[in-house]
């Protein structure tokens, strides 16, 4: 869908993406772009969870434990949020945000949404992506032969 911010993804720059496979990509999408938050998203249009077929489903679930774990791993966040609303973009996809102990108490939570305007920084998040991509493709490996 042309009108949709997660289907242009699909032609995102490449240094933006920390991987993309048949069924999901994650990637540092623009608006959203605080260094080391990433968008997991299902690469079909597919609306909100309902809207998943059972690949999709079957295999959320390692993804996200995969790019969460990266996440943490590379950024050393003491909390990595997973938020998924689907109201604005109702394509499914979901924010992982970490939170740095830097982040005030009334930041955090859902509070931390609100770090956007203020704390993007589009290059630092750039910069982070080698570093997500490696953890991610370790871990994923790490996962895939323990399956």
């Amino acid at each position: 869908m042309a009108d949709c911010l997660m289907c242009t993804q699909e032609t995102a720059d490449e240094n933006s993406v920390v991987f993309r496979d048949q069924l999901w990509a994650a990637e540092v999408v623009a608006g959203y772009d605080v260094p080391g938050w990433l968008i997991l998203r299902v690469r079909r249009h597919a609306e909100r969870i309902t809207g998943l077929d059972q690949a999709e489903l079957a295999t959320f679930a390692q993804r996200t434990q995969d790019v969460v774990a990266a996440v943490t791993e590379v950024t050393g966040a003491p909390a990595t949020y997973l938020m998924v609303f689907g109201e604005a973009y109702p394509h499914f996809h979901a924010l992982i945000a970490p939170r740095g102990e830097d982040v005030p108490a009334e930041m955090r939570a859902g509070n931390i949404l609100n770090l956007r305007r203020d704390h993007a920084a589009p290059a630092a998040a750039a910069a982070l992506v080698p570093d997500l991509r490696a953890a991610y493709q370790r871990r994923a490996h790490a996962a895939s032969a323990a399956a």
